[in-house]
């Protein structure tokens, strides 16, 4: 994939359009403030592909300027809005600089499209999966990167995508086929542009694992001991001792004596 994508990088790239997410979360927050002069906005933004085939050709841009999910926190929603349309700034801006301009466009105009083809087959769609591909990128990346839950409680992004990930999965087995064909086109960026740094990372894991075991059996295993020993008291070189080589008459043949010895012997 990485490859390709400099292939493609060398022959397209002028046309990357930097700062990408800024004009996405710019066009959130416009989004958010519009639903309150003109409540059910988003309806006319969703990515309905029956609309579309009847003129409202914008459907295919506009599904992701809708903006993020807020749940239920007990706290205003302009303030739950405003810090999701800011994560999603930062996570943008984080994976462009990490990435380049082209290959952060190439991610997400792939989620896009794989979304638009579900939308086609299946019926309409949002942009949810698709942001929650853009945060499992960036916990991929970034995973000791802190964010604060309910500004308070600190906690590492790789949490977050474990749990993001688990989530899609669960959905994947409970959700109808509509919901399945989303998670699949939305998710489909990430398998492609992160199935080379997962392999890497088994690998590197069984590496790890197979060091660590053989170092736990070399620990377990009796030390080979060594050195030279006295021939006559016994003290080893192991020990501290100072052993002297003695070859004179009285030994006879070379043999090894402490240093006390080898002078008294």
């Amino acid at each position: 994939m990485e490859r390709l994508l400099a292939r493609l990088e060398r022959r397209f790239g002028r046309f990357a359009i930097p700062n990408v997410t800024y004009f996405i979360a710019a066009g959130m927050a416009l989004v958010f403030v519009l639903t309150y002069a003109r409540p059910g906005i988003e309806d006319r933004l969703v990515l309905d592909m029956d609309a579309v085939r009847h003129g409202e050709v914008w459907r295919l841009v506009t599904f992701i300027f809708l903006p993020p999910p807020t749940g239920s926190f007990p706290l205003p929603r302009p303030i739950l809005m405003m810090f999701g349309i800011y994560f999603v700034w930062m996570m943008g801006t984080n994976l462009e600089q990490e990435w380049g301009a082209f290959k952060l466009n190439a991610f997400y105009l792939l989620g896009m499209l794989g979304t638009t083809l579900v939308a086609a087959l299946l019926g309409g769609a949002g942009n949810f999966f698709l942001l929650e591909t853009l945060f499992l990128a960036y916990a991929t990346l970034f995973p000791d990167a802190q964010i604060f839950l309910m500004f308070v409680i600190p906690v590492k992004v790789k949490w977050l995508g474990w749990i993001a990930g688990a989530s899609l999965l669960y959905q994947l087995a409970t959700g109808g086929w509509v919901e399945r064909g989303a998670i699949f086109a939305a998710t489909a960026n990430y398998a492609l542009f992160f199935a080379g740094y997962w392999r890497e990372w088994l690998r590197s894991r069984n590496v790890r694992v197979r060091q660590a075991a053989r170092r736990s059996e070399q620990g377990d295993a009796p030390k080979p001991t060594g050195g030279r020993a006295c021939a006559i008291c016994g003290v080893k070189e192991d020990d501290g001792a100072d052993i002297r080589v003695c070859s004179c008459a009285k030994c006879g043949a070379p043999r090894s004596l402490c240093l006390t010895h080898a002078r008294s012997h």
